[in-house]
């Protein structure tokens, strides 16, 4: 596993081997695998893969199949690039065998996914099996700190068996300097907050935080890539009642109840802008899960904050929301059910995760715009009734 901060090239360095390998074994076959589809094609097949062919394989020419997500090489090896975030999408990409098994970003996928995934590691070729994988570090109570830092099995929480077969290199950005803008570095990065300049300039693995109300563990032990039927779908939104680069962030959180009773987040589209710009960012996740109802916090700005919301999108159902408590008052019930294993994040959303793993009332200095979000999106849906619907993020 390579891990480490942003732009560190740990995505080129891994496919570059996986490219190698299918050029050593011809008709063999490899994959490269992320919790989005989406997201790998656009990021690794669409970028990083030819990049590497025209820097690294000047001449070699490939063939590729939009539809499946494949590519295959003038030795007849494969690639196929997919996602594990539906079951059609797992099957499609698991009813084969491979010789190769690269899990991209795998602090975004879950340890069960993972481990389903490596049963297809299985194809008989010239080339030993192999799994790659690589991160922006998360927290140590991470899956993939506990299998390739700790040596620690998962799921039986005892050391594996061989563990000589699990390796962890670190790679930052400053290594890859010559690779990346004028500034990113510097300014970028250097300008995040404590905790994600550990994660995303440093690579290194975050602590739990003292008093604070989520552990690591509560939201990656119960992540899931498939959804249920919902029923009910909100948006929680929690304004910034100034805009600019000092501001803070506008948390919008959408969530659902499915009709197992369990609830889901669906996505994070948290911004820093103006009342404007959130207002339509608002208004395009509720057109796009089709929700029943935005809440929104209206402590500071008043009535202002739903106006706004129904001047960009007349036809928002907006419902305001006052906080009479503390923010910890607020969120324990919801933390409660975190706690019990019946809110499941769909996919990672690492800066909301990050702010409810680290805010402490005692120490934070920022408001925890998402945070509020979640806990209101969460406290709608653990007291509303709604007829089932199935929804595709």
């Amino acid at each position: 596993m390579l891990f480490g901060g942003s732009r560190s090239g740990k995505t080129f360095v891994l496919v570059y081997a996986l490219i190698v390998r299918a050029l050593k074994a011809a008709g063999s076959r490899h994959a490269v695998l992320r919790f989005r589809a989406n997201a790998v094609r656009q990021s690794v097949w669409q970028d990083t893969f030819p990049k590497i062919m025209r820097l690294c394989f000047p001449g070699l020419r490939w063939n590729e199949n939009r539809t499946d997500g494949l590519v295959v090489l003038p030795n007849s090896s494969e690639i196929w690039f997919g996602g594990l975030d539906s079951a059609e999408r797992v099957d499609k990409i698991l009813g084969r065998e491979f010789a190769t098994i690269y899990f991209n970003e795998c602090s975004e996928i879950s340890y069960s996914a993972v481990a389903t995934a490596l049963t297809r590691l299985a194809q008989n070729t010239a080339l030993s099996n192999k799994a790659y994988f690589d991160c922006n570090p998360s927290g140590k109570a991470h899956w993939s700190y506990k299998l390739f830092v700790e040596k620690i099995d998962p799921e039986s929480r005892t050391a594996v068996k061989f563990p000589e077969n699990y390796t962890a290199m670190l790679m930052n950005p400053s290594g890859n300097a010559a690779n990346l803008p004028d500034g990113y570095i510097e300014e970028t990065l250097a300008g995040l907050t404590r905790r994600q300049r550990q994660r995303f300039l440093e690579g290194r693995w975050l602590d739990e935080m003292d008093g604070a109300l989520w552990k690591r563990s509560m939201i990656d032990d119960f992540r899931v890539g498939t959804l249920p039927e919902l029923e009910r779908i909100v948006i929680g939104v929690d304004p910034a009642v100034t805009s600019g680069s000092s501001a803070d962030e506008t948390g919008i959180i959408t969530a659902g109840r499915g009709v197992d009773s369990e609830y889901y987040i669906l996505s994070d589209a948290s911004m820093r802008g103006s009342p404007l710009a959130w207002a339509e960012a608002v208004a395009a996740e509720y057109s796009r899960y089709d929700a029943d109802r935005v809440l929104a916090e209206v402590n500071n700005g008043g009535e202002l904050i739903a106006a706004n919301l129904q001047r960009v999108a007349p036809e928002l159902p907006v419902k305001s929301v006052r906080a009479a408590r503390g923010k910890i008052t607020r969120a324990e019930p919801v933390a409660a059910l975190y706690e019990q294993g019946r809110v499941h994040h769909v996919g990672i959303f690492p800066e909301l995760e990050d702010q409810m793993c680290s805010y402490s009332p005692a120490t934070a200095l920022q408001s925890p715009d998402r945070m509020d979000a979640l806990v209101w999106a969460i406290t709608e849906l653990s007291s509303g009734t709604g007829a089932p619907r199935t929804i595709f993020a």
